[in-house]
């Protein structure tokens, strides 16, 4: 049996981070972050990349999109489709009322 490690950061909802943190928080290089950017799976506020800011729903979908690379080898026009069909199923079971 192999152990498994998990590793998470709370990101705060109200906060924007810089390009420098989103790589950070990700793991990931800027040019991820811009091939990420071109292909739909993110929009960051701002018109340069040095005045890019991502929220934490951005920082969320380059975590998922990267789950999705790493473990089902999904490209990331896959993850961008994979994203938005998830994000409307999520809207949709939101309109079902609960079943108690």
């Amino acid at each position: 049996m192999t152990d498994t490690i998990l590793s998470c950061t709370a990101l705060d909802e109200t906060t924007v981070y810089s390009l420098r943190q989103c790589c950070a928080l990700c793991q990931v290089n800027a040019q991820m972050i811009h091939e990420m950017i071109d292909e739909g799976v993110i929009s960051p506020m701002g018109d340069n990349p040095q005045d890019w800011c991502f929220e934490a729903t951005q920082i969320k979908r380059i975590q998922i999109t990267l789950r999705l690379q790493q473990d089902l080898r999904v490209n990331l026009p896959g993850a961008a489709l994979a994203l938005d069909l998830l994000e409307k199923l999520a809207e949709l079971q939101a309109l079902i009322p609960n079943k108690r």
